[in-house]
């Protein structure tokens, strides 16, 4: 059985060759651009300021509204939760990040229960929320509801705290299927690739940005 995160599935659906070289043969490490580093910088300190209480840094101040917004939401907040599914012959059971036999695994930028209600929110950097894919929220909602059962509802939003715009869905307990299914046809692709060892390079534009520099459609190689 594969293990695979949100992140891997978009790998794999953008480049087949590129989702080998970094995830199975691991020759090739992604260092990430600018705008990764960037964004992983405003993940730190929106988790530092809801977590620890520790101020936001001045070059991150439009930060701080938003997330000022979600910490004043009553109940238990989690930062970075790491959360790990299993998919078994019944259906889903929650396991840890990195147990064995673990099928999906996500993390929550910031889920906040309280009872029977849950907030989650997935922090983007963007600066256009027109692609946003609300896939993302699904796995996570699905998630939660496996490893927090006395959640019954879940608010959850993309939210581009640099533009300050919100792509929100909503969903109920007793969904979990629905919200694992949602790309039921890339994972049996990926299986098969996985299964035959073909992994076939998909060009484009961003070929130019790539790290496996090996690959015939890179210009950089």
């Amino acid at each position: 059985m594969i293990t695979w995160s949100y992140s891997s599935i978009k790998t794999f659906d953008q480049c087949p060759r590129k989702y080998y070289h970094l995830k199975v043969a691991r020759d090739v490490r992604d260092e990430g651009g600018v705008a990764a580093i960037y964004g992983q910088e405003v993940h730190k300190a929106a988790e530092n300021y809801v977590r620890d209480g520790v101020p936001v840094p001045d070059k991150f101040s439009f930060v701080e509204p938003v997330v000022s917004a979600f910490n004043n939401i009553p109940g238990g907040k989690h930062c970075e939760l790491k959360l790990g599914v299993r998919k078994t012959l019944s259906g889903y059971e929650p396991c840890g990040f990195f147990d064995k036999g673990v099928w999906w695994r996500g993390v929550a930028d910031l889920l906040i229960i309280n009872r029977g209600k849950a907030w989650l929110a997935d922090y983007k950097t963007g600066k256009s929320a027109k692609y946003a894919d609300t896939k993302q929220l699904d796995l996570l909602a699905g998630a939660v509801f496996l490893h927090f059962p006395q959640v019954k509802r879940i608010k959850s939003a993309l939210a581009f705290i640099v533009i300050n715009e919100f792509i929100k869905k909503n969903y109920d307990a007793g969904k979990e299927k629905e919200c694992f299914s949602v790309f039921d046809h890339e994972i049996s692709r990926l299986e098969t690739a996985h299964e035959t060892g073909v992994w076939n390079p998909v060009t484009g534009p961003l070929c130019r940005y790539c790290p496996v520099t090996s690959c015939e459609h890179n210009r950089k190689g």
